[in-house]
């Protein structure tokens, strides 16, 4: 017998006293804000919605016709839920509050609307990610402090990808559940109930392009994979990317890998390039209830405290044993003149 999402959640909600049912509610009200933006992905192309909007949004970036339509439809579908206190999109400079502002409202709603919206133009994969936080005290009027959390106060993370199926991924803290849409009836069906990735692979996901940019411990962990059998990891890596972070992640969720968006020399000022509350966290928060592991290099990203709305981050997250690889050569790399040390350090130990 099939398990629908509105199935899921009845069970989730008789056999969890951590959440509240106003939770499942509105993560099921996400789910068909979802459903929509599929819809809207699917007729893009008949309907002229394709290609430029002629602005830029908040980050500066070029917003596409279909960035500002799937944050209208996420906007307009769930501000009047009565658990939401306010929202924030990657596609807005500031928080967007419920009408209900005199009502203290429990959740926080986070997302970028679609992610790798480039893609449409080319009928690739793209995605909608969210994320959602306590408010804290259930203040009235919520403000953008209370977005401030690290991803560890999660209390549900997820995305939809829209590719030949639109897919349903999220968690609320017990395990990574997919769902597919049956596009005849309208709802999503659980079709893979505790993902799991691998702790080992042999295939990683990183836009070379950019290598002459990147710091040295990425820059070495990518010339060992593609080294292959010659060089120091003795065994051939596979390499892809999609340029949709939605994507990448749902590929190494079903099947391993390793994705990486690391710091580069033109990002100093920024720290990274991905946005710690709209993409950084929720997918770290999946792939870590998915016995994954997700860091900067340097620490957790769901461990960053963040001190703006509209944040970057580097982000290396997948299969475990390849992402302790890369906190291992960061780690190394912070050390002085290492090699030399350790050298000097000999030859006094033998004189």
């Amino acid at each position: 017998m099939s398990i629908n999402l509105s199935t899921f959640i009845a069970t989730e909600c008789a056999s969890d006293d951590r959440h509240p049912v106003a939770l499942y509610q509105l993560i099921h009200q996400v789910a068909m804000c979802c459903r929509t933006i599929a819809a809207a992905v699917d007729r893009s192309a008949l309907a002229g919605t394709t290609g430029s909007a002629g602005v830029d949004n908040v980050q500066g970036e070029e917003q596409k016709k279909l960035d500002i339509i799937a944050n209208d439809i996420l906007l307009e579908g769930t501000r009047e839920h009565a658990a939401l206190a306010a929202l924030a999109s990657e596609e807005m400079a500031r928080i967007s509050r419920t009408s209900q502002e005199r009502t203290a409202g429990q959740y926080l709603l986070l997302f970028d609307p679609l992610d790798g919206s480039s893609n449409v133009d080319i009928n690739a994969p793209v995605g909608t990610i969210f994320s959602i936080l306590r408010c804290p005290g259930a203040r009235v009027p919520a403000t953008e402090a209370d977005f401030l959390q690290p991803g560890s106060e999660q209390v549900c993370a997820g995305y939809a990808i829209y590719g030949p199926a639109t897919m349903l991924v999220l968690t609320t803290g017990e395990g990574t559940h997919g769902f597919t849409l049956e596009r005849g009836s309208g709802e999503f069906i659980l079709t893979h109930p505790r993902m799991s990735i691998p702790c080992q692979t042999r295939e990683f996901a990183i836009n070379t392009a950019n290598t002459r940019h990147w710091e040295s411990p990425v820059k070495r962990y990518v010339q060992e994979c593609m080294a292959g059998t010659h060089g120091p990891r003795q065994q051939d890596f596979n390499m892809r990317w999609v340029a949709a972070m939605v994507a990448d992640v749902h590929r190494i969720l079903l099947r391993g890998g390793v994705f990486l968006y690391p710091q580069d020399g033109r990002e100093v000022s920024r720290f990274g390039k991905l946005r710690l509350l709209y993409e950084a966290n929720p997918m770290s928060m999946l792939v870590e209830q998915a016995g994954g592991k997700s860091s900067t290099g340097h620490e957790r990203v769901m461990d960053i405290q963040p001190h703006t709305l509209h944040q970057r981050t580097p982000v290396m997250l997948g299969s475990r044993d390849e992402v302790e690889r890369l906190e291992n050569y960061h780690q190394h790399a912070r050390r002085p003149l290492p090699d030399l040390v350790d050298a000097l350090r000999n030859l006094w130990t033998e004189y």
